[in-house]
């Protein structure tokens, strides 16, 4: 197997750019091309703008700005020679064969001997790709499917053709793997592979039933929605943020590979409504509007969905199906809802499952891979055929009969049984042959999910508990609903920490949940605060003080292994660990201050304590307070383990991992690594500013107030931070103090600010509406 450091993209569209982004995310340097532009002056322009583009881009293509400087531009010209010193060139042009042909004989002339080259086509069969192409070259080349965004979707459809060698195919699927945090899926060489063949059929199918059912869009999208496991957008709000434009292009060209008895060719008909609003401009979120609009006229902005029957514009009306209700626990509740919605429901999933089943052995050798394509690619909580094992295999079979669809091989195969089971604790799925054999995870990844199918916790309650996960370390999992850190959780970990210390060298905290943690349970705060209850909050804010205390200094390291969220209190676990080996995609930040409080377990402390540390920054009392002043008084955010780097909630020892996968494997490897010979941090001495800080950060904060950019509560809110800072506004120049003394005007603080009446109505308008209240 060879090693990939230089990347070349040729193709600087939107697919392209975000592929060279993520390759210089993931610390490569990047060659981008495109084509000169007629008539320009700068012959690099596309690639050049294309990287201006990233770097402005919401949501972010790249982790951190300064990436962007991995990238160098240049056009297919002037610049391929630049191409010898690629290791793996990816071609992200326009999906035209005869195109797509003459660069191949073009990058073949000058690329090194053993260079990969790979497509992001979707929809053109790789035989054709390399056709007249030298076997040396159809040796060399492969598909590379990407799903759009590239940093953020974790699929990769890799397929092999038949000249293809081996060490490619374990050369790039190792390194995107590794590198790029790329979920590998290996498809056959078909129309749309696995995840495009199945998603667009189901998207299509959605669209056709809801027209034929007579459902709005709104009635559509809330069915077919959560209660499938499906991202809430539905399947309209989708097709507004993929783009409408696409869709018939995507789908012309499936029908056009497929056999006639394809059920992708029997449900293709013509869609006027769709044909108008594309050629009025209406293409979805970066047209006009798609299936939703908003109608600023008048100077408001009225939400609007469009009428399916009419194809006129009317404000959105929230959907009342009764059906809409249901769970996708209890998926088989759904399908079998009298109202129209269950109706829906049933007949799109019954031809979305059925199809999916008729894909194996077709578009991919087993069900683990189709279903995994769909959990990545198209963010369903569940795959097909977990869903049918929702449904029940005998059930669905039956009533697909009933209903005179026809009942897939596999499915008639299956018999009754599950696609997947647990057998001697691990997880199996039902191969093409009728046997079961053990789901196989990647070398060197640890689950925890696995590891709970084979042993009991060693500590649990309602909201946490603590796993032996081998070698002496231990894990402690949050459990709580959003992994919301509330009393129950604090004490299991208190007690985790005295468990660990006796009988492990290491602990790990990590779960497996959409989010790291989003902070302190809010709701039981202003359950307490609406009673009056002061002595409970104190309580609380005292214990989760002393236990991310215990934490910090435990004769033992500590490494929190982050992935999404890591917010208020989860982001002050992050600041108390010897260490974090964080996923790329994890956002964190003290975002206390947006809702009217301020840190309370220490993540002020410790904020002041890194920057006030810092080699890099400025000596003297004033810099590390001042810059732990503007992040905790703004409710900074970092959107990727990078920019937590640059805010120090992340030291630069810290890890990071590109495969979410990968992460608990690369956290109990940092662990082990610090168990050797550790010793417990010294306790620190803070000297702070004093009250002539704190005037200077009151200046900065009226400057924001008389600007309109922050409101008089967060005048309060931001000065109380001050107050922590800068040592309780005492002395001047300067004040000593010591860790407990910091802790203590932290709890000062906070209860201060708990007690302030504004405070209620933001934590209440927070709990309600997930937005900050800005009055």
């Amino acid at each position: 197997m060879s090693t990939i450091n230089k990347v070349c993209v040729i193709g600087a569209g939107v697919m392209g750019a975000g592929i060279a982004a993520h390759c210089a995310n993931a610390g490569h340097d990047v060659l981008l091309l495109d084509i000169v532009p007629n008539g320009a002056e700068n012959r690099n322009a596309i690639a050049e703008g294309a990287i201006k583009k990233l770097i402005k881009s919401n949501p972010a293509a790249l982790t951190h700005k300064r990436n962007a400087k991995r990238i160098t531009p240049g056009n297919i010209e002037d610049h391929m020679d630049m191409i010898g010193d690629c290791d793996w060139i990816v071609e992200a042009v326009i999906e035209r064969l005869d195109i797509k042909q003459d660069l191949y004989k073009k990058i073949d002339a000058v690329r090194k001997s053993g260079s990969i080259v790979s497509s992001n086509t979707s929809t053109i069969p790789l035989d054709n790709l390399v056709a007249g192409m030298s076997d040396a070259f159809a040796a060399d080349f492969c598909i590379t499917h990407f799903f759009n965004p590239p940093r953020y979707m974790r699929l990769l459809e890799v397929v092999k053709g038949e000249k293809t060698s081996q060490s490619v195919i374990d050369t790039v699927s190792d390194f995107s793997d590794r590198k790029l945090g790329k979920s590998i899926v290996h498809c056959k060489d078909r129309p749309g592979f696995i995840a495009n063949r199945l998603g667009v059929f189901w998207i299509y199918c959605a669209v056709v039933e809801a027209l034929d059912q007579g459902l709005s869009i709104e009635e559509a999208d809330a069915i077919i929605g959560r209660p499938c496991g499906i991202p809430k957008t539905g399947v309209f709000g989708l097709m507004d943020l993929v783009g409408l434009d696409l869709m018939p292009h995507v789908i012309d060209s499936m029908v056009g590979l497929l056999p006639a008895d394809d059920p992708f060719v029997k449900i293709k008909r013509d869609l006027p409504l769709i044909e108008n609003m594309i050629a009025d401009g209406y293409t979805g979120r970066k047209g006009k509007g798609g299936f939703y609009r908003l109608n600023r006229e008048g100077g408001k902005k009225v939400k609007e969905g469009i009428d399916l029957q009419t194809g006129e514009y009317r404000p959105t009306v929230k959907a009342r199906l009764s059906s809409a209700r249901t769970s996708v626990r209890d998926l088989r509740k759904l399908v079998t809802h009298k109202d129209k919605g269950g109706n829906y429901a049933w007949r799109v999933l019954a031809q979305t499952l059925a199809y999916a089943a008729m894909l194996v052995p077709e578009a991919a050798d087993d069900v683990a891979a189709i279903d995994e394509a769909m959990r990545l690619g198209y963010n369903w909580k569940f795959g097909p055929f977990e869903l049918m094992d929702k449904l029940g295999t005998d059930w669905f079979a039956e009533k697909l009969a009933e209903d005179g669809f026809e009942v897939p091989a596999i499915l008639k195969m299956a018999d009754g049984r599950p696609f997947y089971r647990v057998e001697n604790a691990k997880v199996q799925y039902l191969t093409t042959d009728g046997e079961y054999t053990d789901l196989v995870r990647p070398e060197g990844v640890i689950m925890l999910s696995d590891i709970k199918l084979a042993s009991e916790p060693v500590l649990k309650n309602g909201s946490a508990a603590l796993w032996d996960i081998g070698d002496g370390v231990a894990c402690f999992e949050f459990t709580s609903k959003m992994n919301s850190i509330d009393p129950d959780l604090m004490a299991l970990l208190g007690k985790s920490i005295r468990e660990v210390k006796k009988n492990f060298k290491a602990m790990v905290v990590y779960n497996e949940g959409t989010n790291f943690s989003v902070g302190a349970n809010l709701g039981l705060a202003i359950f307490a605060a609406n009673i009056a209850a002061w002595s409970e909050i104190e309580n609380m804010v005292e214990n989760g003080q002393d236990t991310y205390m215990a934490l910090k200094y435990a004769p033992f390291p500590v490494v929190s292994a982050p992935s999404g969220m890591a917010l208020g209190g989860g982001c002050e676990i992050l600041l108390h660990s010897d260490a974090v080996q964080a996923h790329v995609e994890t956002y964190t930040g003290l975002v206390e201050v947006g809702v009217g409080l301020v840190p309370a377990w220490g993540g002020t402390k410790e904020m002041l304590r890194r920057w006030s540390t810092n080699p890099k920054h400025p000596r003297g009392v004033m810099p590390g307070p001042g810059k732990a002043f503007e992040l905790i008084s703004t409710a900074a955010v970092a959107k990727s383990a990078e920019e937590a780097k640059a805010n120090m909630v992340l030291r630069d020892t810290d890890g990071i991992t590109m495969n979410r996968y990968r992460l608990l494997a690369d956290a109990k490897a940092k662990a082990l690594e610090l168990a050797v010979d550790y010793q417990a941090p010294e306790k620190p001495t803070f000297r702070l500013p004093g009250e002539s800080a704190r005037v200077a950060f009151e200046m900065a904060v009226d400057g924001f107030v008389r600007q309109g950019k922050a409101t008089k509560h967060d005048r309060v809110v931001s000065l109380a931070v001050a107050d922590i800072l800068t040592g309780g506004a005492e002395g001047d120049p300067t004040v000593e103090m010591s860790e407990a003394d910091v802790l203590e005007l932290e709890r000062e603080s906070f209860m201060k600010m708990v007690r302030h009446p504004d405070t209620l109505a933001r934590v209440e308008h927070m709990l309600l509406t997930g937005k900050p209240l800005r009055n």
